[in-house]
């Protein structure tokens, strides 16, 4: 989800994954006002792509200089997760106790906008229009319907899915104008096959955002770990993820990224333009900037959640601080130098990065959880240290 929020003006551009029958899919989304026709878009999922990009986790990787001789070179590395679109479907309408305020087609989405005053009318009518609703789907709508919430539910027209000639459904994208920043997240717990991961970039003109009413925390930045993780970084950051989701019994959500979007140091991806921030719905930009390749005046903030209906039986709940604190989740692998290195102070060198290398084990077994001896046998098998230099190489040092 990226949620654009600006006083009391929200743009919400929604990306899903759905495992199972596209006949069976609909998503039903509880909004805080009507809607109009205009107020609906269909993005491009290339531009959540590119935010995910902008703020993933970062691998970083140094190498040492030559103990003996003053000399390093840098090297650095992103490693971005991506967030995939599947698939929905079709349209209906009728009522039963339930009043269709509007019906839009929109791309490839047939869209209603449905207002009910008890949650049983909405229900049947659902049930009646073949939207499959999950047990206990009554409580948590009908608890919308007392805050005077309305609901954006939207299909896929498999017609003009194929005649637009998309392989995936595209991101759906609303704006609207409420004094609530939220995220309803509880319709979705209902059926979910277990935990539920839900990334949550925010653009604002004030600074980062964290949630209101659960903890907000940062994860474990800025550490060193063992060389070998390069080609287990997703392994890595998963595990580092479930570790701290545990930690704090799985009721926070965790702060990945916070940045000013003009600037990053160094970029993991290219930042958003401001034509790409404009078509996520950051309509403060000034047209005159469109050549621009980074945008002024806009600051991201990406938080990850892992959630079900025990540990989050509340919607997400935001605030804009106002903090433009720089916040990157950053991984630091530190590569031994593996030349030739004849002088007294190589001996001393190569102490310290077994002792380095012991370090980052240790660490590395508390992030994740790992099992010790594996970790230990994996650093092994990377780390090349000079064995047995025979003494008298030592003495012309040639």
């Amino acid at each position: 989800m990226v949620l654009v929020r600006d006083e009391d003006r929200t743009v919400i551009t929604m990306s899903n994954d759905f495992q199972g029958d596209v006949n069976d899919f609909a998503m039903v989304i509880p909004v805080p006002t009507f809607v109009e026709r205009e107020q609906i878009n269909v993005g491009d999922q290339a531009l959540i792509d590119h935010i995910d990009a902008y703020t993933a986790p970062r691998l970083v990787e140094y190498f040492d200089e030559d103990p003996c001789m003053l000399r390093r070179m840098l090297k650095m590395e992103s490693m971005a997760d991506s967030v995939a679109v599947d698939r929905m479907q079709a349209p209906a309408a009728e009522e039963l106790g339930v009043t269709i305020e509007a019906s839009y087609t929109v791309g490839e989405y047939d869209i209603l906008i449905l207002a009910a005053e008890q949650s049983n009318g909405l229900i049947q009518w659902l049930t009646a229009n073949d939207y499959k609703l999950p047990e206990g789907a009554e409580s948590v709508v009908g608890s919308y319907i007392k805050q005077g919430m309305r609901f954006f539910v939207a299909k896929v027209n498999m017609a003009q899915h194929e005649e637009l000639g998309y392989s995936n459904l595209r991101p759906l994208q609303v704006a609207f104008e409420s004094p609530k920043f939220m995220l309803p997240i509880r319709l979705g717990t209902l059926n979910a096959q277990g935990k539920q991961e839900l990334f949550v970039f925010t653009l604002t003109r004030t600074g980062r955002v964290e949630t209101s009413n659960y903890r907000t925390v940062r994860l474990p930045t800025d550490i060193d770990i063992p060389t070998f993780v390069k080609s287990r970084f997703s392994d890595f950051y998963r595990d580092l993820f479930s570790r701290q989701v545990e930690k704090h019994d799985g009721k926070a959500v965790f702060l990945e990224y916070a940045w000013d979007m003009a600037w990053c140091d160094p970029c993991a991806a290219d930042p958003l333009s401001t034509t790409q921030l404009r078509d996520l719905g950051v309509y403060w930009l000034s047209d005159t900037n469109q050549r621009k390749s980074a945008a002024q005046d806009v600051f991201v903030t990406r938080l990850h959640v892992r959630y079900d209906a025990e540990t989050f039986p509340d919607d997400l709940k935001f605030v804009e601080t106002g903090d433009r604190t720089n916040f990157q989740g950053r991984y630091v692998m530190r590569h031994a130098w593996d030349g030739a290195a004849n002088c007294a102070a190589a001996d001393k060198y190569y102490e310290n990065v077994k002792r380095r290398e012991s370090e980052n084990a240790a660490r590395l077994v508390r992030l994740t959880g790992w099992d010790k001896s594996d970790v230990e046998e994996m650093m092994g098998a990377s780390l090349s240290l000079p064995v047995d230099e025979k003494w008298w190489r030592k003495i012309w040092n040639k």
